[in-house]
């Protein structure tokens, strides 16, 4: 099977905008919050910066609502918050303070002019102060005793497409606020982060038209070429400990999904139909998901590694594909229109795998590669709306979603 990929270019690459709010539902009867700036003697510019994605930050928290009046004129120690803000629940009072080439950062939670709780940060890279911000939220998230959000904190790598057959490898916060070029000048597609530590990821390079599957340090730089294979190569999903992982293979033109163990390099075919199976993903029970087209069309099926039997998972729509999976749920990408002469819509769906519970979790645009948080209550995904490419992030318990569009480029693939 001949795989073949078109890459478009748009322009250079900028740093990614606010949140801005896609489905909202519910009463909203959250205290409110504000951020006063009291840096002095500072970058004034990236102490707005610093706001700005503290501010979107405490909105994708989902707990508050979020007064955005920028405020700076104002002392750390001042026993009293600004007038604006004198009637809100909390405030969240900051300071950016150069030492010595680092940056330190002070910062309080204030209620009824009382200090609630005060914590302070050092980075010696001022460049990534993005993920100190999403630090700082995720223990104001704790400190208010809301569910925890340690993925707001992670790097996530993305592939984005930089011209015709060209593409790079991003390392990026959630928001695109933070951007890296890790690996550029080439074709380089799928990376998967190799396990919790982050410090090395997989990915697919395409040579001389034969792709190959590599593992590349982050730190270390070292970059490794673990397989090869004709038609088409792909890790789709990498086991929590990092031990094995799943790829997508066809060296026989027809893809199928394979086991690889990482330790003693042994490779085991999973699924061997005549048709198409590809995008394996581990599910907690044992068993893989999967995505195959057993039944005329693109759905959803799973199995247990080493066996024949099969299940089908998915019984709504005809065109399912691109699926995460977490406890008893799973998330896939479905296609609601079928309009020969005009754009697909590609909605997300979540289904129990113990019930018939269905949700549709998108409403606009091709919404594309769900994956799930580590605790399973949000969910990060491709959105493509009105030739813009942005990064989704659906708080499935709070019922909205956030978007963060990507300036330049388009997104080729995600994992975090």
């Amino acid at each position: 099977m001949k795989v073949i990929l078109t890459l478009v270019f748009s322009a250079l690459l900028l740093f990614g905008s606010d949140a801005t709010i896609e489905v909202t539902k519910g009463v909203d009867s959250l205290p409110s919050i504000a951020i006063e700036d009291a840096s002095q003697d500072f970058n004034a510019g990236l102490s707005k910066r610093f706001y700005r994605v503290l501010a979107s930050d405490l909105n994708v928290l989902s707990i508050f609502n979020v007064e955005r009046s920028y405020v700076n004129e104002i002392a750390y120690d001042d026993e009293s918050v600004s007038s604006e803000h004198a009637k809100l629940d909390y405030v969240v009072r900051f300071r950016l303070v150069d030492e010595a080439g680092a940056m330190v950062v002070n910062a309080k939670i204030i209620n009824n002019n009382k200090v609630m709780k005060e914590i302070n940060y050092r980075i010696k890279n001022s460049k990534q102060y993005v993920f100190l911000v999403h630090t700082i939220a995720s223990d104001i998230n704790d400190f208010m005793g809301a569910d925890p959000v340690p993925w707001m904190k992670e790097k996530v790598i993305i592939s984005r497409s930089t011209g015709r057959r060209k593409s790079e490898i991003l390392i990026t916060d959630y928001t695109l606020s933070y951007q890296f070029a890790i690996l550029k000048n080439g074709l380089f597609l799928f990376p998967r982060w190799s396990d919790s530590s982050k410090k090395y990821f997989y990915y697919t390079s395409i040579v001389q038209g034969v792709p190959q599957l590599h593992k590349h340090g982050v730190y270390d730089k070292s970059d490794v070429m673990m397989l090869t294979s004709d038609g088409m190569l792909v890790c789709s999903d990498v086991k929590d400990d990092g031990s094995k992982i799943l790829l997508t293979m066809a060296p026989d033109a027809q893809p199928d999904i394979y086991e690889y163990d990482v330790a003693t390099k042994k490779l085991t075919q999973v699924t061997a139909y005549s048709g198409i199976d590809v995008s394996g993903q581990y599910m907690d029970d044992g068993r893989i998901a999967f995505v195959s087209n057993r039944l005329g069309y693109p759905n959803i099926f799973s199995k247990k590694i080493g066996t024949k039997a099969t299940e089908q998972m998915v019984y709504v729509g005809k065109s399912n594909s691109a699926c995460t999976a977490h406890g008893n749920y799973i998330i896939y990408k479905a296609r609601e229109s079928s309009n020969a002469f005009s754009k697909n819509t590609f909605n997300l769906q979540l289904i129990s795998t113990k019930t018939d519970f269905i949700r549709r979790l998108t409403v606009t645009g091709i919404n594309e590669h769900p994956l799930f948080s580590t605790d399973g209550g949000s969910v990060l995904f491709v959105k493509k709306y009105k030739n813009q490419s942005s990064i989704g992030v659906l708080r499935l318990n709070q019922n909205k979603t956030y978007i963060f569009p990507l300036k330049g480029g388009d997104i080729q693939s995600i994992d975090w």
